[in-house]
Parts: structure tokens; sequence; C-alpha cells
């Protein structure tokens, strides 16, 4: 399963997330379980791409595929545009939850 935290401030305003896990690893191989982990992996790695090609926000990112762990969290000020695009990122992940569920995602919400 692909456990995903999202950090909020008590503003609910993003300051980062965190995934850790595959889809793939559900106990019985079912269908599905490659499309959720590519369409979360598309979905968050677009996002970090995005934030760094198109603002000015600074932030720290590490991954480990093996472990399908990533971590994104914003070092100062988050921007409108990036909490545009974190909005859309959460918001597909929601999608990808809604669709599919458990075993392949659950998202969280942290506030920090």
């Amino acid at each position: 399963m692909i456990n995903v935290t999202v950090f909020v401030d008590s503003e609910h305003r993003y300051s980062g997330l965190e995934l850790l896990g595959h889809a793939g690893y559900a106990d019985d191989h079912q269908e599905g379980q490659e499309l959720v982990c590519s369409a979360v992996s598309a979905l968050t790695i677009n996002m970090a791409n995005s934030v760094e090609h198109f603002t000015e926000d600074t932030f720290t990112a590490d991954q480990d595929e093996e472990s399908g762990m990533f971590r994104f969290h914003f070092t100062g000020d988050v921007s409108p545009e990036a909490t545009l695009l974190m909005s859309s990122l959460v918001f597909g992940l929601q999608d990808i939850e809604e669709a599919y569920g458990e075993p392949y995602i659950k998202i969280r919400f942290k506030e920090v």
C-alpha cells in the first residue's frame, strides 16, 4: 500500500508530503496495482518538478525507489503557485484513493 502523509500547518496550508510503499505490495495481485503506482508517481514527481520549474519556492526532496519513499518539504514561504500545484496533487491523489482505495493507497493529513 502507498501511505501518503500530507503535512499542513494550523491554517491548513501545505508544508510538504511523504509517501511510502508500493501499490503492488498488496497480499494478492489485483488488476490496477501498476496503474495506481504509476499514477501516484507521475502526479508526485510532476508536482515537485513543477514547483522547481515554475516557482521560486525552496524545498527539500528525497526518494528511494526500492521502498517507494518520496519526501518533499517546503523550506520557506509557500507561494500561491506552489499552493495550487500541491492542491492539484492532493486532488489527484484523493481521486485515486476514491477509485481504488485500500489495499492500494491511503491518504492522511497531519498538522505540523
